[in-house]
């Protein structure tokens, strides 16, 4: 129970113990020990009419040894730029062939890869192939769903079976970070590239090669990278991931083989921005990365709570007025971020969401956000049933507490007295009245406490208590044990 009481959004229980996910580093890896390819093999290459297979093509020609490339795409040689690479890659004493076929069309793959001859024959095989058809969950239709998998999932699997009986030296999927972080508006990309990730699991539980690489975002102008809007790749940006370079790329995958596990998340993470980010704010597979605490739920019951408790606190101490400006400029302030503007002033509190630019993806985020800065379970349909940031704004200040029912505006009071204690008097005087106060004050409530039936909980006892101990009791107090 004190598992399900967390903020983790996965666990497994293994053997009677809890598991998390977290990434970890790979340990530092050696770009000189990178081994050559075969030169008297051939290396399959799938989805190479893109900007991103053409690097690949010249990197394994180039920095790899290979003197052989299969090269398939849908078009093959009438791709645009194909044959120009296959000119620049024969002149660099590459033979290149080109070959129009649908990977995931079992039969129309296994005679591509019949075709490979016994004295050049098939020694690795990289899978670039995939496209892209983002939406909100609502809105993938199973042909979307086919759409997406087809060429990542059927052809992936395609190629383990038509060339498990070959001896490979490399087996190496190029998967995607969607998966791993499950990025809104990709449940269908997410999908498809998880399933890359188990097949490496799979081939290499089977002692069979395989790496599948979740990659971050590349600077690939001219791939699927083209197709994501401005909004997207802010997106990205807000949750710390920036772009690879194509040198940087290429030189992850050169060492991704040296690292010895099947799965790899090459990607550009910022983790100084990582650390800035308040604990509710960094998903829990990257705390990891950045050694941030997992506080128990018992304290609040996860990180959303934890940020509810303290909205609710510094709403407790303003006056409606001054509630009204903060939770207008909270909304007007995750406006402007998930849309790219300036600033919240930049927001007009009375325009529709839908003239502001929101999307469903956009909307989403909106949502997500919100959820995260007031601990409150937010609607899909929030910016739909509360058109205006003002509106939204009021119906915020509905679902928060804020002390007017007079239970949490205490907090607020003592917040005050805290700032009024820390700036008092500094004389001996002072100091003795104050304490007298508090000490008188502190009496009335632990006797009305008392009278009530609640001064069972010894204060001595709870000085001494440990950590855990603290958690236990308000467990007990919560009944969340």
């Amino acid at each position: 129970m004190a598992a399900l009481r967390t903020d983790e959004p996965q666990l497994a229980v293994r053997a009677g113990v809890v598991h998390a996910p977290r990434l970890a580093r790979v340990a530092a890896l050696d770009g000189a020990a990178v081994p050559s390819l075969d030169p008297a093999g051939t290396v399959l290459v799938t989805g190479a009419s893109g900007t991103l297979g053409g690097a690949l093509a010249r990197h394994l020609v180039t920095e790899r040894g290979a003197r052989r490339l299969l090269l398939t795409s849908r078009r093959g040689a009438e791709a645009a730029g194909a044959a120009e690479l296959a000119a620049e890659l024969t002149e660099l004493g590459a033979e290149i062939h080109w070959a129009a076929c649908d990977a995931a069309d079992r039969t129309a793959l296994a005679e591509v890869i019949a075709s490979v001859p016994a004295d050049h024959p098939l020694t690795a095989v990289i899978h670039a192939a995939g496209v892209l058809d983002d939406g909100t969950i609502e809105s993938l239709t199973p042909e979307r769903v086919a759409h997406v998998l087809r060429p990542k999932v059927d052809a992936a699997w395609n190629l383990h079976e038509l060339t498990r009986d070959l001896d490979l030296s490399a087996f190496v999927l190029f998967s995607s970070a969607a998966g791993v972080f499950g990025n809104p508006g990709q449940g269908n990309y997410a999908a498809a590239n998880t399933f890359l990730d188990a097949l490496a699991q799979h081939r290499r539980a089977q002692g069979l090669p395989a790496v599948s690489l979740a990659w971050g975002l590349w600077e690939d102008e001219g791939g699927m990278a083209a197709t994501l809007a401005t909004a997207d790749r802010q997106r990205m940006s807000r949750g710390s991931m920036g772009a690879l370079s194509n040198a940087e790329g290429l030189a992850l995958f050169d060492v991704s083989g040296l690292a010895g596990h099947a799965v790899l998340i090459p990607a550009a993470l910022d983790i100084a921005a990582l650390r800035a980010q308040s604990t509710a704010g960094v998903a829990p597979l990257l705390r990891g990365l950045i050694r941030t605490p997992v506080r128990r739920a018992a304290a609040g019951g996860g990180g959303g709570a934890d940020e509810a408790a303290s909205l609710a606190q510094r709403l407790a101490g303003m006056s409606a007025a001054e509630r009204d400006r903060f939770l207008l400029n909270l909304v007007c302030g995750q406006v402007a971020t998930v849309l790219g503007y300036g600033s919240a002033a930049a927001i007009e509190p009375g325009a529709a969401f839908k003239e502001l630019g929101f999307d469903s993806l956009t909307a989403v985020e909106l949502r997500n956000r919100l959820g995260a800065a007031t601990g409150l379970r937010l609607p899909a349909t929030l910016i739909f049933d509360y058109p205006t940031p003002d509106a939204l704004a009021d119906h915020l200040r509905a679902e928060l507490p804020h002390g007017d029912g007079g239970g949490p505006s205490v907090f607020g009071e003592l917040d005050r007295l805290e700032a009024a204690l820390a700036v008092a008097a500094d004389d001996s005087v002072t100091r003795s009245r104050i304490t007298m106060r508090l000490q008188a004050l502190l009496a009335k409530w632990n006797d009305a406490q008392d009278a009530a039936g609640d001064g069972g909980t010894d204060d001595h006892d709870l000085q001494s208590a440990t950590d855990d101990e603290l958690f236990d009791l308000l467990d007990d107090e919560l009944g969340s044990s």
